[in-house]
């Protein structure tokens, strides 16, 4: 049950999103009604019978209203924010169908940066999770089997050999209990970044790794400037952009970075020159935001802009991976092999003696 009597938020994918604007700008383009093609995708959704219904909620309020944001907005909890209120913004200026294709662009890139993040994320806890596995069986199912044979054979209790057997276990405990210890963390730290401590959290991982801070801020430089540069590009005056602009963002570094934006300009600064100060872009791209006003195409140079950063988020994601992967594979070989020895090489000595 929802708290204080409201809704919880269903919101869909980045990648059904964007569907969602590309089938609306297509039907718009067509000269198909809002009613008419709202009401091809709820017969569709109700075909499929999935529990939620948002486009079949959507269509009981167009078929009354004739508008796609007031249905957008009695079914907030199935829409994000700032796409009702971009939607808002089409209907009144008449370029609904421009701001849907502009929203679509924007989704898809949202989306390529999250599947980005996931991937960076999940391999390693999968390759730690089989790191803790194999050497776990190894710990408690072979190494034992190993020790009573070499045992029965006189081995174990000698000095060379107890002493290989024990580096070799203890080895394989340090690192097991290390690999333990970090997939547990990422867990923790994966359960609190659903919570209210999300904030502190993200803050704390900035600070223990300095990686993870300028991925972040390139994140938040490219959905800034994917999100002014959507504005910008649907008509909507600067100020108001970034009054409405930290609707759509969750990281709070940027939110104030934006404000901070909005505050130089409220002191006649210029918004390159108030950009420029806020240091949420690199000096390059500051000058390009610069050639671009100058030329009176800002709109393009921030989507160019966005899409720089989108690139070196989801190549430092790249190389993080390309870093973490061999490591633990790295890691698990030696580990392994340690064990291993520890066994052979007395059984080794048993055999070249007999």
């Amino acid at each position: 049950m929802a708290i204080g009597g409201k809704k919880k938020k269903r919101i869909m994918s980045s990648e059904e999103l964007s569907s969602f604007c590309d089938q609306i700008a297509l039907m718009l383009s067509s000269g198909m009604t809002l009613r008419d093609g709202i009401e091809m995708l709820a017969e569709d959704e109700m075909k499929e019978n999935t529990k939620v219904h948002p486009y079949t909620n959507l269509y009981k309020v167009v078929d009354e209203t004739g508008s796609l944001y007031v249905a957008m907005k009695e079914n907030e909890e199935d829409w994000p924010s700032y796409m009702i209120e971009m939607v808002d913004i089409g209907e009144q200026t008449g370029r609904l169908e421009d701001i849907m294709i502009s929203l679509s662009t924007y989704y898809q890139r949202e989306g390529r940066i999250r599947s980005a993040a996931v991937s960076a994320i999940t391999y390693p806890l999968v390759l730690g999770v089989m790191l803790v596995v194999i050497i776990g069986i190894l710990l408690w199912r072979v190494l034992p089997v190993f020790r009573r044979v070499l045992e029965s054979l006189g081995v174990g209790t000698s000095g060379s050999g107890s002493f290989l057997m024990s580096v070799g276990t203890y080895a394989g405990w340090a690192v097991l209990i290390l690999i333990g210890l970090v997939v547990l963390a990422a867990v923790v730290i994966f359960i609190l970044l659903k919570t209210k401590a999300r904030t502190k959290t993200v803050k704390f991982l900035k600070n223990l790794f300095p990686p993870v801070r300028k991925l972040s801020e390139k994140l938040a430089a490219s959905r800034v400037a994917g999100i002014l540069g959507l504005m910008m590009s649907s008509g909507f005056p600067m100020e108001n952009a970034l009054d409405m602009a930290p609707a759509a963002l969750n990281d709070e570094e940027s939110i104030e970075k934006v404000r901070f934006i909005r505050e130089e300009m409220k002191k006649d600064e210029t918004f390159t020159d108030a950009v420029a100060k806020s240091g949420l872009f690199a000096d390059f791209h500051n000058r390009m935001l610069k050639v671009g006003a100058a030329s009176g195409h800002e709109p393009q140079v921030m989507d160019k802009i966005a899409e720089i950063y989108e690139e070196q988020v989801e190549d430092g994601l790249d190389h993080l991976i390309s870093i973490v992967e061999p490591t633990l594979v790295a890691l698990l070989s030696i580990v392994i092999g340690a064990i291993l020895l520890s066994v052979m090489l007395p059984m080794a000595g048993v055999l070249s003696s007999m």
